[in-house]
């Protein structure tokens, strides 16, 4: 049985990289959308913080999650990132909690 899984990934772009960033988010938008077992991606900016920004995402499990970051947009990503942001992205990856 495979558990869907949420994505949350946070982002610090150093300053003066904001727009570069947001244009590498939105490069990976359209192509991680058509995969099938991509349920939800979305990045969002955070109107708090400066260079921030915040992916929300659902996949059908963590092997489809796998399988996202050997794909050649996730990877391009990672490439056009590189330098643009002030540490890696804080990634977390979580399992609803099933209530009874």
């Amino acid at each position: 049985m495979t558990t869907e899984i949420r994505v949350v990934a946070i982002l610090q772009a150093r300053p003066g990289q904001a727009i570069a960033v947001e244009r590498a988010l939105s490069a990976i938008v359209a192509p991680s959308r058509a995969e099938a077992a991509c349920h939800f991606y979305t990045p969002h900016r955070d109107p708090g913080h400066e260079g921030r920004y915040v992916f929300i995402e659902r996949w059908a499990s963590r092997e489809a999650l796998a399988e996202h970051e050997q794909t050649p947009h996730f990877k391009r990503l990672l490439a056009d990132l590189d330098g643009l942001l002030v540490e890696a992205p804080q990634i977390m990856i979580l399992e609803e909690l099933p209530l009874a």
